[in-house]
Order: structure tokens, then sequence, then C-alpha cells
């Protein structure tokens, strides 16, 4: 409820005068949209049972150090032990896959806010390495007796040739966001601001591309607007692979 939202609002700032709260999307989290005389502001409340999975105190560190890349909304306050966190407000149109193929630009848009990322200097805390998290969530799944998908055994074994072609030609990493949904950009028109920092870390940069043309669906005249925009030229075969 608002009135949550309001609350936690006020325990991260002590500000005292007039708030209105109104909820906005998120798939996991309860995500609340903070008005004041001192501005516009996000909330956002955890969703139950995520911290068996997100580290509160790593998401914070990689949401500032995001923010000094300039491709994040300002973090004003975050609580790891609560989970509450409080960011400006961004500007600009949530993105969907719909508006990923409407919208003129906006594959490129998203490929330079990703360049100015992965090319900031920054440190991400944690190392996102897929085949570990994939490994400790089949334990969580398995601890919870929650069934698997028909074929979701196949489809691993299958990706082992994934992981041994990862393991030959190792990626310089850089800071990622490594959960590039289309919802998770914000598009003000002249550039894309990026959100929801829960799953970041050091990862081979074509992780966020690649994970943004399947989150968005996209066609090959897409991806190839999107690669020429990240490189600013043609990708070679191996980066298109």
């Amino acid at each position: 409820m608002s009135e949550e939202a309001v609350a936690a609002f006020r325990s991260l700032t002590d500000h005292e005068g007039a708030v209105r709260a109104a909820r906005l999307g998120g798939l996991t989290n309860r995500v609340y949209r903070v008005e004041t005389d001192d501005g516009i502001f996000v909330v956002r409340l955890p969703g139950e049972g995520t911290e068996a999975y997100i580290d509160r105190q790593v998401e914070a560190a990689n949401t500032q150090a995001a923010a000094r890349a300039g491709v994040s909304p300002e973090l004003v306050k975050a609580d790891p032990l609560s989970g509450l966190m409080l960011t400006r407000f961004a500007e600009g149109r949530t993105m969907t896959a719909d508006l990923f193929k409407t919208l003129p630009g906006a594959p490129s848009r998203a490929a330079l806010a990703l360049r100015k990322l992965h090319s900031s200097g920054e440190t991400f805390q944690f190392r996102f390495e897929l085949f570990a998290m994939i490994e400790s969530y089949m334990k969580l799944l398995g601890e919870s007796g929650a069934d698997l998908p028909d074929g979701y055994h196949e489809a691993l074994a299958q990706a082992e040739d994934v992981r041994a072609a990862l393991d030959a030609h190792p990626a310089t990493l850089a800071p990622c966001h490594c959960d590039p949904l289309c919802e998770n950009f914000i598009d003000d028109g002249a550039r894309m601001w990026m959100v929801d920092w829960e799953y970041s870390g050091m990862n081979d940069p074509l992780w966020d591309l690649g994970d943004l043309s399947v989150e968005g669906a996209f066609a090959p005249d897409e991806d190839a607007r999107m690669l020429h925009a990240y490189f600013g030229r043609e990708p070679t075969a191996a980066e298109q692979g």
C-alpha cells in the first residue's frame, strides 16, 4: 500500500513535509514514485523472500557505482538490512519490447548506455558467473520443492557447449547490469537510463547485449543497430557470435 511506501520514505529521509506515493511496475519488488517538495523519488520495498538470493549490500554499492558512471539515477539512501532503497526518479518512458521496436533509435540508445557503463572504469562488487549461479539457484529450488519446466535438464546439458566456448575465450570483465529486461531501461528520448541493479556484477560485457536482444525479441536488423552503436563500427564475427 502507498502508506507503507510513505512510511519507508520517511524512515530513510526523516522528511516531515507532504508526501504522495503511487505504485509503479515491478516483477519481484514493490516500487513507488514518491513526490515531495524536495523532488521526485523512487522507493523500493523488497519482495518477500528475496533476501535468500539477493545481497542488498552488493546491490547498494553497485547502484552507487552505476550512478557515478552516469547511467543510473542517484542513490539517495539504502538500508541493506531491510532492503529498502531510495533513488531519484528518472523522467522518461519505461521501455517494453514493443517500444524497442517502435521508438526510433531505441536499440542504439540502449547500446550507448551499456557501453558507457562497461567503459566507465567502475568496479562492481560480485562476479556474475552464470553456471555457478545456476547451481546455487537449483539448490534453492530443491529446498523449496519447486517443479522445473519440462526439458530443463536437457537444455542445461546442451549449455555445456556454451560453457566450454566461453571458458576457451574468456572476456575482459566489466561492470554489467546482468538483468537488462526491457523494463529496466528508461528512455527520455535523448538517452537511456538503467535501473534495478539486483543482479549486477563483473561479467562479460556482451552478456548485457545478448540478454537485451533476447528480452526485447530483437530482429536481426535491431541487433545490427545495437551492435553498431555499441562498437562504433560493424562487429567482428566473434563479437556477433
